[in-house]
C-alpha cells in the first residue's frame, strides 16, 4: 500500500510551530467575518448604519436634544420647523425633535424589555423541550397553546386595568405572550435537529449535552432566532405605539405612539405631526428587518472557498517512527472476558405506543481484543447496528439495555451513569458512522470538528490541537492536511470525509473502534483503502476493531474472527477461514450462497434483429 500512496506534500507555514494559529488569525475570527460579509451587503450596511444612528441618537438624548421635551409653550404652538425647533413644535409648543430623542428611549427601551423576557423564557424552554422531549416537552407544549390562545391586546387592555398607565409593565406582559414564538420556533428546530448523524457523531465523541446544544444545536437555531427577533421586536414597538395612540400609556412621558395621538387630533391643523413619530417607526422596523436577515445571511455564509494554499518552505524531514510494539495476541480478564469489550447476554428492546416492550436484540454474546478485528455480520435488520449502539450507549428514543452486561476496558457499562459513560467516548472506545457526509457538522470546517474533541476531552489549546489535527489528517492519508482543514464538508469527497472520520475517531487515542458500515456507498478503490487505512491502524497502534457490515468480501480482506447475526441473535461465531469456509449454521451458508463472485456471467445481450420489410 505505502509504494501507492501519493508523495507527501511540501510543508507549508502551518507546520511551523503555531503556524496553524498564525494563519486562522490571518484570516480573521468569525465575529470578523461576519462584519466583513455585512460591510459587502448594501442592504445590510445601510440598516444597520440606520439601526446604529437611532439607537446612538436616543441614547445620547440629553445631549442632542435642543430643548426639554416637557417644556410648553403655548405662543409656539405648531410652529413651523427652523430655529430653535428644527422639527417645529406640538400643539402645546413642545419641541418636536426633542420629544423623538427621548421617546424613542421609551419606546425602543420598552420594545427591548419585551424582547428580553421573550428571549428568556421561549429560548432555553425550546431548547430544553427539543432536544430532550420526554413530559416537559408535553407540559410545555399544552402551556404554549394555552397562552397563544390569548388574544394579545385584550390581555393588554385588562393588564391596564389591573396594573394601571405604567407602559413598563405592559411591557413585561407583551414578552410573557410573545415568548411562545420563540418556544415553537426553537422547539421545532432543536428536534429536527437532535436525530442528525452528526449529534450521534458528537454525543460519541464524548461531548455533554451542554457542548452539543452550545456548538451544534445554537448554530442552527441562531438564523430563525434573529429573524424572530426583528419581527418580534417590530411587534412590541408596533403594540406599545398602538396602546399609546390609544391612550392606554400614562401620557405624562414623550413617546412615539403618544405623538402619533396628538398628532391624529391636530392633523387637519398641523398634517406635519404625523411624519416625524411614523417616520422613526417605519425607519426603525424596516431596519430592524433588513438588519436581522442580512446578519443571518452573513452568519449563514459558508460558500466561500479556502484562500490560496501557503507557500511552500523548507524543513528538515521528520524523524522515522519508532517500531509499534506488538499488540497482545489475548488480553482476557480473570473470568476469561476480554478486556476490550466483553459483551454477555445483551438484550435491546423498545417500547412500544402501547406500553409493551419489544425486543430486538435478544442475548448476545461478544468479544473483541487488542489488535484484533472482528466483524460482526448480517443482513439488514438483524440487529447489528443495535447491538453497536447499545455498546455505544446511544440507543435512539424509546431504546434500552434491558438484560446482559456489557464491559468496555474493564468497566461495566449497564447501568452506568452518563456522565461517567461519557468520559468512556472519545478515549476508550470511538465510532466511525456508516455515512461520511452526514456525521459532518455542515456548519463548521474539517478543523473545526477535528479540534473540538481534542480540546474538550484532552484539555489542549488551540494552536495544540490544530497541530494534532495535522498530524491526524497525515495519519489517515489525506494528501494536502493543511488545506483540508479549512473546507466545509460540502467541499470534499465521499471517501476523504469517511478518512476525516477515522481521523477523529482516532483523536484521543482510543483503544477500542465500532466501524459501522465504513465502506459504504465509497467506490471500490477508496474502499480499498479505507480497509488498507484500518488494517494500518490495528497493525501500529494495537487498536481493537468491531466492524459491523454486510459485506462478505470486506470481512474475509480485513476481519480476524466473524459473529453472524439473524433476527438479533448470534447464530454463529469463529475465526474468519472457519465462517466463510467451513459455515455450520444454515444462514450462514444462506448468506455465502447469495454472494455472486462464483456464479457465471450472463451471456452478453444480442440486438434485435432487424424485420425484414422487402415485399
Amino acid at each position: 500500500m505505502s509504494e501507492n500512496l501519493p508523495a507527501e506534500p511540501p510543508a507549508t507555514v502551518t507546520d511551523r510551530p503555531g503556524g496553524a494559529a498564525r494563519a486562522a488569525a490571518r484570516r480573521g475570527t468569525p465575529g470578523r467575518r461576519v462584519l466583513r460579509r455585512l460591510s459587502r451587503n448594501p442592504l445590510g450596511a445601510g440598516s444597520a448604519a440606520v439601526l446604529l444612528l437611532l439607537v446612538a441618537a436616543v441614547l445620547l438624548a440629553p445631549w442632542l436634544a435642543p430643548q426639554d421635551p416637557s417644556a410648553a409653550s403655548l405662543g409656539n404652538a405648531f410652529a413651523g420647523p427652523g430655529g430653535a425647533h428644527p422639527l417645529g413644535t406640538d400643539s402645546a409648543g413642545r419641541d418636536i425633535l426633542s420629544r423623538i430623542l427621548y421617546g424613542g428611549r421609551n419606546t425602543l427601551g420598552g420594545a427591548v424589555i419585551a424582547l428580553g423576557i421573550a428571549l428568556a423564557l421561549g429560548v432555553p424552554a425550546g431548547l430544553y423541550a427539543g432536544y430532550r422531549g420526554g413530559r416537559f416537552d408535553s407540559a410545555a407544549n399544552w402551556a404554549v397553546d394555552l397562552v397563544m390562545a390569548l388574544p394579545a391586546m385584550v390581555v393588554l387592555l385588562a393588564s391596564r386595568a389591573i396594573l394601571g398607565p405604567n407602559v413598563w409593565a405592559l411591557m413585561v406582559v407583551l414578552g410573557v405572550l410573545a415568548a411562545p414564538s420563540f418556544h415553537r420556533l426553537v422547539r421545532g428546530v432543536v428536534a429536527g435537529v437532535r436525530k442528525e448523524l452528526y449529534i450521534d457523531a458528537a454525543r460519541v465523541s464524548g461531548l455533554s449535552d451542554a457542548r452539543i446544544v452550545s456548538r451544534h444545536v445554537l448554530i442552527v437555531v441562531r438564523g430563525p432566532v434573529i429573524i424572530q427577533v426583528a419581527l418580534v421586536a417590530g411587534v412590541a414597538i408596533g403594540l406599545q405605539a398602538g396602546l399609546e395612540f390609544l391612550g392606554v400609556g400614562s401620557g405624562s412621558s414623550a413617546t412615539w405612539g403618544a405623538m402619533l395621538n396628538e398628532a391624529f387630533q391636530n392633523i387637519q391643523r398641523a398634517p406635519l405631526l404625523m411624519l416625524w413619530p411614523g417616520l422613526a417607526l417605519g425607519l426603525t422596523n424596516g431596519a430592524l428587518v433588513l438588519f436581522a436577515s442580512a446578519l443571518r445571511d452573513g452568519l449563514e455564509d459558508h460558500s466561500g472557498q479556502p484562500s490560496a494554499r501557503p507557500r511552500p518552505v523548507r524543513r528538515t524531514p521528520p524523524a522515522p517512527p519508532a517500531p509499534p510494539a506488538p499488540a497482545p495476541a489475548d488480553e482476557r480478564s480473570p473470568d476469561g472476558r476480554a478486556e476490550l469489550l466483553s459483551v454477555r447476554g445483551l438484550t435491546v428492546a423498545y417500547t412500544q405506543p402501547d406500553g409493551t416492550d419489544k425486543q430486538v436484540v435478544h442475548g448476545v454474546d461478544l468479544d473483541v481484543r487488542a489488535g484484533e478485528i472482528v466483524g460482526l455480520v448480517g443482513e439488514s435488520g438483524s440487529g447489528k447496528t443495535q447491538t453497536a449502539f447499545a455498546v455505544l450507549g446511544i440507543l435512539p428514543d424509546g431504546g434500552r439495555i434491558a438484560g446482559g452486561s456489557v464491559l468496555v476496558g474493564g468497566a461495566e457499562l449497564v447501568g452506568l451513569p452518563e456522565r461517567e459513560r461519557r468520559a468512556l467516548r472519545g478515549r476508550t472506545v470511538a465510532y466511525v458512522p456508516q455515512e461520511p457526509m452526514s456525521n459532518l457538522d455542515p456548519a463548521f470546517t474539517v478543523g473545526s470538528q477535528l479540534t473540538e474533541p481534542m480540546r474538550h476531552l484532552l484539555g489542549l489549546s488551540r494552536g495544540d490541537a490544530a497541530r494534532r489535527a495535522l498530524e491526524l489528517l497525515r495519519l489517515v492519508e489525506i494528501p494536502d492536511p493543511e488545506r483540508t482543514l479549512r473546507l466545509y464538508p460540502h467541499q470534499i469527497s465521499g471517501g476523504m470525509a469517511q478518512r476525516v472520520l477515522i481521523a477523529g475517531a482516532m483523536s484521543c487515542d482510543p483503544g477500542l473502534l465500532i466501524a459501522d458500515e465504513p465502506t459504504t456507498a465509497l467506490d471500490v478503490r477508496v474502499q480499498a483503502d479505507i480497509l488498507d487505512l484500518l488494517r494500518r491502524l490495528r497493525r501500529d497502534r494495537g487498536l481493537g476493531i468491531l466492524l459491523v457490515t454486510h459485506d462478505l468480501g470486506v470481512v474475509a480482506d480485513l476481519c480476524d474472527r466473524v459473529a453472524v447475526m439473524n433476527g438479533g441473535r448470534i447464530v454463529e461465531t469463529g475465526t474468519a477461514e472457519q465462517v466463510l469456509h467451513s459455515p455450520v449454521d444454515a444462514y450462514t451458508r444462506t448468506l455465502l450462497d447469495a454472494v455472486l463472485d462464483d456464479a457465471p456471467a450472463r451471456d452478453r445481450r444480442q440486438p434485435r434483429k432487424a424485420r425484414s420489410t422487402a415485399v
